[in-house]
């Protein structure tokens, strides 16, 4: 990747330079970042302030002496080097390194630009969503979906191999209480007070067969609205795991043996314990209860050893912000059974809300006022739904406006990034008819490209290779939402002030327009494919000025 070129050679003149000065021991690792300000440079180096006292010297001297080492022999693209606050070292680079990014993007294309190999081919464990089955899925539910069907995405992407599973909790209480409030309907009675109570309830208890085991045939139902539910949204499990199942097969009896031989558990007031303050949480806990009955722990324990028995390297669960403080308890009972902390990781999500007209929707599955999944994708279409559920950080509590989400305006951030798509696609097609073709890019003359809002496109795209990498390390679908919106910004700024078809632009020039334009529908398509948004050819409103170069 070009930006990782750029960011070696820097990298490399520093070094140099620190040397050069006598600064001894050189660090380990130089940071190099792109400051948030173009007047500050390209890029920006905080080398002096991290090696100024083993140095002996002031960061901003220091920061002095390396600018004068590099500027004495400036690496390729560098044409001013300076001090900047309290001993930043600050580069400016010529615009050609961009057109070497406009380069790149194109050589890469959509399949080869933006990648990255550290995954190393680790096959890792995605599990999300798991709500019980009992019922159709809420908007909460879609947003973990979204979430994690994007993060197996970006994960690929970065050279892993990751398997999306979804855990059914098919045995407790729960699912006896759906099962009791199927038969209540049915009957044309009540749910009993700790059933369920939603519109649903009795919609499925109507489609029951008479005589249909309740149990049976509720689970089976609830399994297959999830799975279309999500399937709207792009998403598909590799694997719908059953805890059931994983009683039945005797693996949860197997793992408390394995336990008890250990020493891991004991026995203790008629119930099984498991030591899980030795593996950092704050207390034991119970694993069998004293009337036989295994608590939630065991079978989750039991199920994440099977997950790494099938050979998973990584296991990555994605639950609920209510599930706080279960993770050391169930990381004691995995490393007990001799297996590593860092295999298993999670990712915590907070509550959705939902705003209609001003007002907020609750959420429930046992009452009446449940806001489902599919009401937000009958609204709005997947692609608004499953971009709205990745415009922040999981670990966030989000708020969706219904009215905003729904409507066709530049407001819309799927709207807008959608819409940039279609410009560059129409800008494509008006060339082609008018025969105006484009040249092989080693024939352009990219130098042209320098007009500010160019150049912002070709720097936005530069940056998607390290918004990748740091979506997948830090498990952050949101970074690319936030990235493809600022992108479609810029080309949007292009598109308004820099003309490609009008009749007054030079041939050359507009050739490296519509090349810039290329780069810049490649980076856009890369984005909404791991997003799992569609990147259409076409938009039923475009804008006035959306046809007036046509007109040309």
């Amino acid at each position: 990747m070009i930006c990782i070129m750029i960011r070696t050679h820097l990298i490399d003149a520093l070094r140099a330079a620190l040397a050069g000065c006598g600064v001894e021991p050189l660090p380990a690792t130089i940071e190099l970042g792109r400051p948030a300000h173009a007047e500050h440079g390209d890029w920006s180096s905080n080398v002096a302030l991290v090696c100024a006292k083993a140095a002996g010297r002031r960061p901003r001297d220091l920061a002095g002496e390396l600018a004068e080492h590099i500027t004495a022999d400036p690496p390729a693209h560098v044409r001013q080097v300076e001090v900047a606050g309290p001993g930043f070292v600050n580069f400016h680079l010529d615009d050609g390194w961009l057109h070497d990014v406009l380069r790149q993007v194109v050589a890469g294309g959509v399949d080869g630009y933006a990648c990255a190999d550290f995954g190393a081919g680790m096959a890792v464990n995605v599990e999300f969503v798991s709500a019980n089955p009992t019922g159709p899925l809420h908007v909460g539910g879609g947003r973990w979906a979204a979430y994690g069907d994007t993060l197996c995405n970006i994960l690929a992407r970065c050279g892993y191999v990751p398997h999306r599973e979804y855990y059914l909790n098919d045995r407790g209480r729960q699912m006896a209480a759906f099962a009791e409030s199927l038969v209540a309907r049915k009957q044309g009675a009540e749910p009993p007070e700790d059933g369920y109570h939603a519109d649903y309830i009795a919609e499925w208890a109507a489609e029951m067969p008479d005589g249909a085991d309740a149990l049976e045939w509720g689970y089976a139902r609830a399994h297959r609205d999830v799975a279309d539910s999500v399937a709207r949204l792009g998403v598909r499990f590799d694997t719908w795991a059953s805890e059931r199942a994983l009683v039945q097969s005797g693996a949860v009896a197997a793992v408390l043996a394995t336990l008890e031989a250990s020493g891991a558990a004991y026995r203790a007031d008629g119930a099984t314990w498991l030591r899980s303050a030795d593996g950092g949480d704050d207390k034991d806990r119970v694993l069998v209860r004293s009337d036989g009955e295994p608590t939630y722990l065991l079978p989750d324990i039991a199920y994440h050893a099977d997950k790494l028995a099938r050979g998973f390297e990584l296991m990555i669960d994605v639950w609920g912000a209510d599930h706080h403080g279960y993770e050391e308890r169930l990381a004691a009972g995995v490393c007990a059974l001799g297996n590593r902390r860092e295999q298993l990781e999670i990712v915590l999500g907070q509550l959705v809300t939902v705003m209609r007209g001003g007002a907020e929707a609750k959420i429930s599955k046992r009452a009446g006022n449940l806001v489902l999944l599919d009401d937000l994708v009958d609204l709005v279409g997947p692609d608004a739904a499953r971009m709205t559920f990745l415009l922040q950080s999981l670990r966030s509590r989000q708020t969706i406006d219904l009215d905003v989400v729904a409507a066709q305006s530049m407001e819309n951030p799927v709207f807008y990034v959608q819409y940039a798509h279609a410009r560059i696609c129409s800008l494509a097609a008006t060339a082609a008819e008018r025969g105006i073709a484009r040249p092989p890019l080693d024939e352009v003359s990219l130098e042209l490209l320098g007009d500010p809002r160019e150049l912002e496109v070709l720097r936005t795209l530069h940056a998607l290779g390290d918004v990748v990498a740091d979506a997948a390390r830090e498990r952050a679908p949101h970074k690319l939402t936030s990235w493809v919106r600022e992108l479609a910004g810029a080309f949007h700024g292009f598109y308004h002030d820099c003309p490609v078809l009008r009749s007054d632009i030079d041939p050359p020039l507009a050739v490296a327009r519509l090349w810039l334009a290329e780069a810049a529908r490649i980076g856009l398509v890369i984005a909404l494919d791991l997003l799992g948004v569609s990147a259409p050819e076409r938009m039923e409103s475009l804008s006035p000025d959306d046809t007036e170069e046509a007109a040309e």
